[in-house]
Parts: C-alpha cells; sequence; structure tokens
C-alpha cells in the first residue's frame, strides 16, 4: 500500500488506563469501551503525524511477532471501527493536534446568584 494513513486520537474522548486494559469514554453517545491490546497500542500512539504503517512496524510487530502486512491489514480495519466510534480520526495526511479552546476552560462572566458564596471567587 502507498497511501499513508494518519490516525490521532478524537479530543471528544476521555480515557484512562487501568491495570492492562484501556477505558475509553466516547463522547458520541457517552459509550465505554474497553480496548484490546492492539487498540490500546493505536491509541496510545495515534498522535496524527506518525504514519500508521510506521506504528504498525515499530510498536505492533514487535509486540505481537507477526507479520508486518497482515498487521497492517487488521491495523487499518481496527483504526476504521475506533472512528467509527469516535474514538479515532483518520486521514491521508498529518492530523494537527486540536487547539485548546479558551471559552471552555473559563468560567462565565456572571454565576448565579444560587451558586454557594463559597465557590465564587
Amino acid at each position: 500500500m502507498n497511501k499513508k494513513i494518519y490516525i490521532a486520537r478524537s479530543p471528544r474522548i476521555a480515557a484512562r488506563m487501568l491495570g492492562q486494559e484501556m477505558l475509553v469514554m466516547s463522547g458520541q453517545g457517552s459509550t465505554l469501551f474497553t480496548l484490546n491490546p492492539t487498540a490500546t497500542i493505536l491509541w496510545q500512539a495515534a498522535d496524527g503525524a506518525t504514519p500508521l504503517d510506521q506504528i504498525v512496524e515499530h510498536r505492533i510487530c514487535t509486540e505481537f511477532q507477526v507479520q508486518p502486512e497482515e498487521a497492517l491489514r487488521d491495523a487499518e480495519s481496527l483504526a476504521e471501527d475506533l472512528a467509527k466510534h469516535g474514538i479515532l480520526q483518520i486521514s491521508d495526511q498529518p492530523i494537527p493536534k486540536p487547539v485548546a479552546s479558551v471559552h471552555s476552560s473559563q468560567q462565565p462572566e456572571s454565576q448565579p446568584e444560587s451558586q454557594p458564596r463559597s465557590l465564587k471567587r
């Protein structure tokens, strides 16, 4: 395959490693997923800049002793499934990291009076 594929974590997810399992909550339907070891490697390596074939070659093939062609086919299928659930983004070009929105981390200018005084500053 000559076409490069890039994967990035969706900005609309929350994830946590619990023991050997990666738990991912998709913002799309608030669904909780437990990723298998291969999906965990893909998710952890999904920086938007590293092509999928390099992730497969350097991370999956070395971890699971599998042939690169077979591993790449499986990884492409797995990445597509994760993208359908809103966990990964897929592109044929590098995916820039999302810029944090200034508005999402700021408090509203006026706070409702029903809020306890101890929370106001």
